[in-house]
């Protein structure tokens, strides 16, 4: 039986292609931040990115959660050599710790931003 290239090559493309994921409404906050690192550690970085958007869509009145999310975004695009995206988010994310409300922060997010951001300095970014 003879497959043709096309439709073979169509077969591997296809299966590839990462479309939206269905989060299911219900699901837990640790539940999307843990299959957000799951694509992340395999380098699914736009199912990750998704994960961590539903978090911060669904969450984000959540101080811990908003910045999870956030740090979480920025860090994906620093490992995407999106630089300047990186930079910007991470600024934005500190932009929170000088907020009345900073003490109700997770606090490592503050100090793994701040080291992120001076990686990107020495960048020249």
């Amino acid at each position: 039986m003879k497959v043709s290239v096309a439709v073979l090559l169509l077969c591997v493309f296809a299966s590839c292609a990462t479309g939206p994921v269905e989060i299911p409404e219900d699901m837990t906050p640790a539940k999307i931040i843990q299959r957000a690192q799951e694509a992340s550690d395999v380098n699914k970085y736009k199912i990750a990115l998704q994960y961590y958007e539903t978090l911060k869509e669904r969450y984000g009145d959540s101080g811990e959660y908003l910045c999870t999310a956030e740090y979480e975004i920025a860090f994906i695009h620093y490992k995407q050599k999106k630089y300047p995206e990186a930079r910007r988010e991470f600024e934005i994310l500190l932009e929170r710790y000088e907020d009345v409300d900073a003490a109700l922060l997770p606090p490592h997010f503050q100090i793994l931003s701040e080291k992120m951001l001076a990686r990107l300095v020495e960048l020249g970014f």
